[in-house]
């Protein structure tokens, strides 16, 4: 208990340092983000610092032999920095979306314990995770939604690792919670810095996998409603973007003014309400998964879970946000009226 608290603290703290050192050098070489709402660049490598600060503080626990991680959950914090590394590689510069998918279904092909799962289940688990992984990364399109929803998880998955005495697992899982807090606090709206593709990545994968660790053994049936659960807020994103595109005729990956909180704004909420919104229902979910897998509740919380995840969706479909123009000022109206008059 106290080497985990210990530990937790330390990769907050660390990642908060971080967070704040590395914002410098990546506006000096122009690693940002630059979204139509912003008015000004984000430095994106407050997700290197979290992927930092959570390898750093685990390798070091492990390897003092305070926590061992152990041999399936040391592979998944390699496969995780792989995935970390191909996430930085689009910060810096452009990667195709079918190299981030494919370089992802490797790693998570390397850590899927066959053993316990079979193959053919082994594979389904491969796409969960990849899907999961984009969808963290999808929830990185506002300030401190990624972060906000991936505490949240860490916290259930790791509750869940608990409840199956793994406790490496669950030592890493509070360590990455831990991290991710200490980036929130210059990611909150109005962000200093984004998480960007490197720690979205790295932070979907590693939940996704682990959560796929603690479900090894159990039924497909209910491990899926579990793994649902726990990350249905994700889900919930990918499939309001796929619907929307699909409706409106637009490529899927061309990308859009379309997500949750993006459709909140619309509805009139702050920066700050469209993400403490979303937060409260990933919560809901994740506290569902973590009955559900310790036998608290019923199997059918599931189907609530799923149930009131579609009705959102559907409801925010009916948001417009394709094609909306900006509102024109009274000065430059005023200006392209004398301008007509004089070419008239």
């Amino acid at each position: 208990m106290l080497y985990g608290i210990a530990a937790a603290t330390t990769a907050l703290l660390l990642a908060a340092v971080l967070t704040a050192l590395l914002r410098v050098p990546a506006l000096r070489l122009g690693i940002v983000e630059r979204r139509r709402q912003r008015q000004r660049p984000v430095p994106l490598l407050g997700g290197a610092a979290v992927v930092l600060a959570t390898c750093a503080v685990a390798v070091a626990m492990d390897r003092t032999g305070v926590a061992p991680l152990g041999a399936g959950v040391g592979r998944l914090l390699v496969a995780g920095g792989a995935v970390a590394a191909l996430g930085l590689v689009a910060d810096v510069g452009r990667v195709k979306a079918r190299v981030l998918v494919a370089g992802t279904a490797v790693a998570a092909a390397s850590v899927v314990p066959y053993e316990e799962t079979g193959v053919p289940v082994g594979l389904l688990a491969v796409g969960w995770i990849v899907f999961v992984t984009v969808g963290f990364k999808a929830l990185d399109h506002a300030d401190a939604l990624a972060g906000t929803v991936g505490v949240l998880t860490a916290f259930g998955v790791g509750a869940c690792a608990a409840a199956e005495v793994m406790d490496g697992l669950a030592v890493l899982l509070s360590v990455l919670a831990a991290a991710l807090t200490g980036f929130l606090m210059h990611n909150w709206p109005p962000a200093r810095v984004g998480l960007g593709a490197c720690g979205a990545l790295f932070t979907g994968f590693v939940l996704a996998a682990s959560a796929v660790f603690t479900r090894a053994g159990y039924g497909l049936a209910p491990s899926a409603g579990v793994l649902f659960s726990l990350t249905a807020l994700a889900s919930a994103d990918v499939l309001l973007v796929v619907l929307s595109r699909r409706l409106a005729g637009r490529p899927l990956l061309r990308g859009g003014p379309d997500h949750v909180a993006h459709r909140l704004r619309r509805l009139g909420l702050t920066p700050q309400g469209a993400t403490v919104l979303p937060g409260i229902g990933a919560f809901a979910g994740v506290l569902v998964g973590v009955l559900m897998h310790i036998g608290w509740t019923a199997r059918s919380g599931v189907l609530w879970v799923g149930g009131v995840a579609l009705v959102v969706v559907l409801m925010l479909l009916r948001v417009p946000v394709y094609g909306l123009r900006r509102p024109v000022s009274t000065q430059s109206t005023q200006v392209s009226g004398q301008l007509r008059v004089r070419n008239g």
